[in-house]
């Protein structure tokens, strides 16, 4: 390894020495095939924050680099964190109020376990008279209502005043585009989902749903499921109605079938 080798570099080395191709590792790895081309031209600005050193490290395991090995390299790849020498004086206050909370709870669990002088000891008679009756109040009937009773949550309705309610949930970067219709004058949205970060909220009239990772996203609109169909890197494009139908374009018409027409007696000089 040449002391000015990159990280992407050292992962473009081993792919080539590998035999494989960018297209194969994305498909390989679930991952958008820009990414890989980011790594591998060390562009990190182009991976989502937080994402390049989990992103190379993943790409690296595949193609069995060992990035451990590569410090010098690794450490040029943005989320490196410096670590703080400790500070004596916190150490020795953290031992001092550990010690003290273990001197209090050892009070604590003491006057629990010890009985006081006043424990042990039996009500009076007079005194247990001298209470007032008191009466439980009878136990609630049965429900018999539909609903979810008290401190259950109520499903979302997937269609309201607000809307169709819209869920998607990615297992990858995707970048989402919403434009509502002209006629309803919303503004349109864009948002980049990430793993285990779904995305849900409501649209009132028709609207275009765009995604550029679409093999990657589960899409959920008025509680229905759509299935795009598209793998991943794959862009998609739905519209749908304002009560989130999704509008399917229509498919080609078939081909015509051309009826084979006999030949003329005459254009092919025979005769009857």
């Amino acid at each position: 390894m040449r002391e000015d080798e990159t990280v992407g570099q050292l992962l473009r080395d081993a792919r080539v020495a590998k035999g494989l191709s960018r297209e194969i590792l994305a498909v390989e790895l679930k991952l958008p095939l820009r990414h890989i081309e980011a790594i591998e031209a060390d562009d990190w600005a182009a991976l989502p924050p937080g994402r390049p050193r989990p992103l190379a490290r993943q790409l690296a395991e595949r193609l069995g680099v060992d990035l451990d090995f590569h410090t010098g390299a690794f450490q040029t790849v943005p989320g490196v964190r410096e670590l703080v020498p400790p500070d004596p004086r916190q150490e020795r206050l953290e031992r001092l109020v550990m010690g003290l909370l273990t001197v209090a709870s050892v009070l604590v669990a003491a006057w629990l376990v010890v009985p006081g002088p006043s424990l042990g000891r039996k009500p009076s008679a007079t005194y247990l008279s001298a209470l007032p009756k008191t009466t439980l109040p009878p136990p609630p009937a049965p429900s018999t209502s539909p609903y979810p009773v008290l401190g259950e949550l109520l499903p979302e309705a997937p269609l309201n005043e607000q809307g169709a309610l819209i869920s998607l949930r990615s297992m990858d970067t995707c970048e989402v585009r919403l434009e509502p219709s002209p006629d309803s004058g919303g503004p349109a949205q864009t948002h980049t989902l990430r793993v285990s970060e779904p995305w849900r909220l409501r649209v009132k009239g028709p609207f275009t749903l765009s995604l550029d990772n679409a093999g990657v996203v589960n899409v959920e609109v008025a509680g229905v499921r759509i299935p795009h169909g598209q793998n991943v890197g794959e862009a998609w494009s739905g519209r749908f109605d304002a009560e989130g139908h999704w509008l399917r374009p229509a498919p080609p018409p078939a081909p015509t079938p051309v009826d084979s027409q006999p030949p003329d007696d005459e254009e092919d000089g025979t005769k009857p």
